[in-house]
């Protein structure tokens, strides 16, 4: 007969077994349960147009949201709809503006509360609120723009600016790298390089990482990214949409929503005209939700971009805002009647807006 091959490691692996804890090894290495916890999803709302139209509250808090497509097709609006109502919340918006096309009118328009300091001629020297505001000035390069948004992460954490903060960057792919700056050369690689470094590796992960219970604060990027068109490789191949600075910003968003078409802006102008004078109070855009990794529903539709905010496109909010604001187009052209004038590929499709009579002013 054979010996039975006794093994001594199999018995001191079972002993060691035995008295082992996995609960005491996650604990002492810092692994428990109170490290793997996430905050309920909370969301900074924007208008009831918009929640309408792509299925979703707002911006989610915590998370990056990435606003790209072509000029002039309501990414802007989308920003401002999201400061004015983290600002309602008691979250400090931190505005990021290098794209320097920036309006306080605008902003303040759109319900920013804001106050604006003048001088005694009336000029403005300054404007002020419950906000952060840095531009193109302060934040020449995509390396200050992390070094930025990395000091006040790193002041919130100190206790020395103790509240939420929503970033609100317009636009990626409007600042180049310091090497691109220092070489003189606007280098799309380099840039793209900075941005994986600087975002991609470290502020992005701080974003996403506030999420966890065990952060005292949320913080929250929403970012408009400047686009490009790749033309056709092929003859029955379409156009392609991309984004400046790469795709960093794009792989690391929770949520995408792209405005207007791939290859144009796609939007439909509607303005009010009197005498051979015109004003543009609405446009009629595209949007699309491209990736959503809360819900995972994706949309497309149309929504109404107006210089207040998102309205539905249905001829009830339409004539809501046409007789709320219609005073307004009246001091630039005169008294009515105005005719409305639609500018776009789009005009025929346009049929819930009518012309403006004497009887609607």
């Amino acid at each position: 007969m054979g010996r039975k091959k006794v093994s001594l490691g199999g018995d001191i692996s079972k002993s060691v077994k035995g008295t082992f804890s996995l609960d005491k090894f996650k604990a002492a290495k810092g692994l428990g349960t109170s490290n793997n916890t996430f905050k309920e999803q909370e969301w900074i709302p924007l208008s009831p147009a918009w929640q309408e139209m792509v299925s979703l509250p707002g911006v989610p808090l915590g998370h990056i949201t990435l606003l790209r497509g072509h000029s002039d097709t309501g990414k802007t609006t989308a920003l401002l709809e999201v400061a004015v109502n983290a600002q309602k919340m008691g979250i400090l918006p931190v505005f990021i503006i290098t794209e320097m096309k920036w309006s306080w009118e605008h902003a303040i328009m759109m319900g920013l509360n804001a106050t604006v300091d003048k001088d005694e001629d009336g000029n403005t020297v300054g404007v002020d609120g419950n906000f952060i505001f840095a531009d193109r000035g302060q934040l020449p390069t995509v390396e200050a723009v992390a070094s930025f948004m990395a000091d006040l992460m790193n002041e919130q954490k100190k206790g020395n600016l103790p509240m939420d903060i929503c970033f609100l960057w317009d636009s990626i792919g409007s600042v180049p790298c310091q090497m691109s700056v220092e070489k003189a050369k606007n280098n799309n690689e380099w840039n793209a390089g900075a941005m994986s470094t600087q975002f991609g590796n470290f502020i992005n992960q701080e974003i996403l990482l506030s999420r966890k219970e065990s952060s005292p604060y949320t913080n929250t990027l929403v970012a408009i990214n400047k686009i490009w068109v790749e033309k056709p490789i092929g003859p029955m191949q379409p156009p392609t949409m991309k984004n400046k600075g790469g795709n960093t910003m794009f792989f690391d968003s929770t949520l995408i929503v792209t405005f207007g078409n791939i290859s144009n802006s796609g939007n439909l102008k509607v303005n009010a005209v009197k005498d051979g004078k015109k004003v543009e109070w609405a446009k009629k855009v595209k949007v699309a939700v491209e990736k959503n990794h809360i819900s995972g529903v994706t949309t497309t539709g149309k929504i109404i971009v107006t210089p207040h905010g998102f309205i539905s496109d249905n001829k009830k909010q339409i004539d809501e805002y046409k007789k709320d604001h219609q005073h307004e187009w009246g001091a630039i052209l005169g008294e009515g009647p105005f005719e409305v004038v639609l500018e776009g590929s789009e005009a025929e499709d346009f049929e819930n807006v009518e012309a403006l009579d004497e009887a609607t002013i």
